[in-house]
């Protein structure tokens, strides 16, 4: 029996008391954590795929079972497009939504890990996709959200025209909160689209909810 997906739920009745306090630490400091081993592996298996590329990259990152990625592919032929999840189940299921194009890739890594070691490679982004990210609604979850977390400095140091979707509103709206910490503009608005690019938004149209967008310029 089909079940519509739950709209988000959260204790938090506006943008939360202590964004500006978390972002401005995390934007003073530089992440120390060691690097999962597998996210080295991916790191690896990207560097050969790329080979001697010059040309567009594009992340799309959060890409799930990476329909959106293979989408984002079809929409940028000549750039190189990289999909990253967390999770190897959703990976997995990728072979439901594959295309033949060859110039997208989908990865298993972790973004806090990634994003700085992209960085360390000297990789930038044309553009950045985070397309339905977990938005972790609990206020408790602050430092969860990925424009509140140590991996927002390294965000922002990719570059590219970013793009975040997402069916929170306040979730878009913290993050634009973030940027301007950063004196980065960003544009805001509901959204909607005839195709939708992921499951979720997918499920969240069916089900009548809406959806929000953020659109900045990194570079």
């Amino acid at each position: 029996m089909y079940k519509p997906p739950r709209s988000i739920s959260t204790n938090q009745t506006g943008v939360h008391q202590n964004l500006t306090k978390v972002v401005q630490k995390y934007l003073a400091n530089e992440s120390k954590k060691p690097f999962s081993e597998h996210t080295l592996a991916a790191k690896d298996a990207i560097k050969e795929w790329l080979g001697d590329w010059q040309g567009e990259l594009i992340f799309d990152s959060c890409c799930g079972v990476g329909e959106s990625t293979a989408r984002i592919a079809q929409l940028h032929p000549k750039a190189k497009v990289l999909g990253i999840d967390k999770s190897a189940a959703r990976i997995d299921k990728h072979a439901a939504y594959a295309t033949n194009l060859n110039n997208y890739l989908i990865v298993r890594a972790d973004l806090n890990d990634l994003w700085r070691l992209s960085v360390l490679e000297g990789w930038r982004l044309s553009k950045h996709y985070l397309l339905y990210p977990n938005p972790y609604p609990k206020s408790s979850q602050l430092q969860n959200r990925w424009y509140a977390s140590s991996a927002f400095p390294d965000l922002l140091k990719l570059g590219g025209l970013l793009e975040v979707r997402s069916n929170w509103q306040l979730y878009i709206e913290e993050f634009a909160m973030a940027l301007k910490l950063a004196d980065i503009k960003a544009n805001t608005k509901q959204y909607h689209d005839i195709e939708a690019m992921t499951p979720f938004e997918r499920k969240y149209w069916g089900s009548g909810q809406n959806s929000w967008q953020l659109l900045a310029n990194l570079n």
